[in-house]
Order: C-alpha cells, then sequence, then structure tokens
C-alpha cells in the first residue's frame, strides 16, 4: 500500500497536458493541498506540494517540496511520512537535484539523484543501503520537476482521444506514461463549479491499482492548470485526493458563476 507515491506519480503525470503558451502556469510562492480520503468515507491524509526559489551551487533554481501523510484511522493501520524534493532550472526545466525520503509502513527509503546533462548521466546515492550507482539517462525529469516541466509546454489543440506519453526518471530507472484526454467537465468543488479536463493515465495493473485504466484526474482548465481531483481504484478500495487549499497562484482560480 503506497498510497502516497501513488498520489504523487500521478499528480505528476496528470499535470502534464494542460499549459498555455503565452502565460507561465506556475511561480515562486505556489502552494497547493490535498484532502485524501480511502473508499470514499475514510480520511486518509493530506498531501502539500510547494515552490520557492532557492539557491544550488551559487545557481538560481525553483525548488519544489511534496509532502503526504496518513492521518486519522488509517494512520492507526498504515504510517505514511513521506517527502520530495526537487531542484529545477527557472528557464529551462530540468532537474539539477531531486530527493526522497519515505516512511510507508516501516517501508523507508532516503535517495538522492544528482542529474548531469552534459554527461546524460543520474548519479543515485541510496543512504538506506549505502550504495552509490551512476546511470545513463537521456533528457531525464524527475517525478516532481516533470509536474512543471509538463505545465509548461503547450498542447492546447489536444483532442479527445488522444494520448500524451512521456517518461519519469524514479529510484533507477525510467518509466514510460501515457495520459488520455477524455473531454472536459464541471466538477462541483469546496471552491465552487470548476471547468476541468478529464484526463485517464493508462497504468501498470497489478500490486496497486486493479486495473491498467483505473486512474482518473481532473485538472482546472484555466491557466494554472491545477489538479482539482484524482480518483484511483486501487487492489483493495479506492482512493481519492481533492484540491482543499491553494495560495500563490500564477493566474486566477477560475470558478464558474451560475
Amino acid at each position: 500500500m503506497r498510497k502516497k507515491i501513488v498520489f504523487f506519480i500521478f499528480l505528476v503525470a496528470a499535470q502534464s497536458i494542460f499549459s498555455q503558451c503565452c502565460k507561465t502556469a506556475y511561480k515562486s510562492g505556489e502552494w497547493l493541498r490535498f484532502d485524501m480520503s480511502y473508499s470514499g468515507f475514510l480520511k486518509a491524509g493530506t498531501a502539500v506540494l510547494e515552490l520557492k526559489e532557492k539557491k544550488l551551487d551559487d545557481k538560481k533554481v525553483l525548488h519544489a517540496v511534496g509532502k503526504g501523510k496518513t492521518t486519522g484511522v488509517i494512520s492507526w493501520f498504515f504510517k505514511v511520512d513521506d517527502r520530495y524534493e526537487s531542484y529545477f532550472g527557472i528557464d529551462k526545466v530540468e532537474p539539477y537535484l531531486f530527493k526522497r525520503k519515505i516512511d510507508e509502513g516501516g517501508h523507508k527509503k532516503n535517495r538522492h539523484v544528482t542529474f548531469n546533462h552534459d554527461k546524460n548521466t543520474a548519479y543515485v546515492q541510496d543512504f538506506r543501503k549505502k550504495k552509490d550507482t551512476l546511470i545513463s539517462v537521456n533528457s531525464p525529469q524527475d517525478m516532481i520537476s516533470t509536474f512543471y516541466f509538463l505545465r509548461s509546454q503547450n498542447i492546447k489543440n489536444l483532442k479527445k482521444g488522444e494520448e500524451i506519453k512521456l517518461d519519469m526518471f524514479f529510484d533507477n530507472k525510467s518509466y514510460p506514461f501515457k495520459l488520455k484526454f477524455l473531454g472536459y467537465e464541471t466538477l462541483k468543488t469546496k471552491f465552487g463549479k470548476v471547468k476541468t479536463l478529464k484526463f485517464r493515465p493508462l497504468v501498470q495493473a497489478g500490486r496497486v491499482f486493479k486495473a491498467q485504466e483505473s486512474v482518473t484526474i481532473w485538472i482546472s482548465a484555466d491557466d494554472n492548470k491545477i489538479p482539482v481531483k484524482m480518483k484511483a481504484s486501487l487492489a483493495v478500495g479506492s482512493l481519492r485526493a481533492e484540491l482543499d487549499a491553494y495560495k500563490g497562484l500564477a493566474n486566477p482560480f477560475e470558478i464558474i458563476v451560475d
């Protein structure tokens, strides 16, 4: 059971598809919080994604931090405390350093990945296993920088039924993702009615998901392109994440006024 990994992976994947060519979809200071529930009624936890401008080796970069924790009854049985960090370029979204520190029911990992884009390598430091690995990669994005890289792309002419393919470096290898555009849908949220774009990532069925097409994501159809809702059918039960709070958006969050 790795609900927080699942959430961040598909948060990253979903955001790929939704950018305008002439407006920046994000800026330093952006902060998003999501409430998560299990099987529709049990509060499962919270996930937060925050973006700030920082310095890394005397270079100005954007620093994104994603955090996830289980809360309530779920935490009695399965405690999750995850933290993901990515340092990537401001003008060109390419990752320089990715950090992943997780504790999921006693399953722990603590890894850093340093990317060298001149040599096309990823240097993976595993602090728990005390093992370092150098891996050849081609134009890599980590699982958090991908979120911002794909938001900057222009896919405004995407048609219903079309798929978008992307690769993401995670742990020690690159993983392919495909996302199918399902069309537009208006959702009722705590903020009011929001026009969204609906997507379905094509995921690998097996241990976590019930089927290849078991995840659906709704993204705001404005210039921010932020996730509003996610629903996933798991091997046992289901997981739902909904936008609970936000601040520091680059553009107005558009609410439909009746």
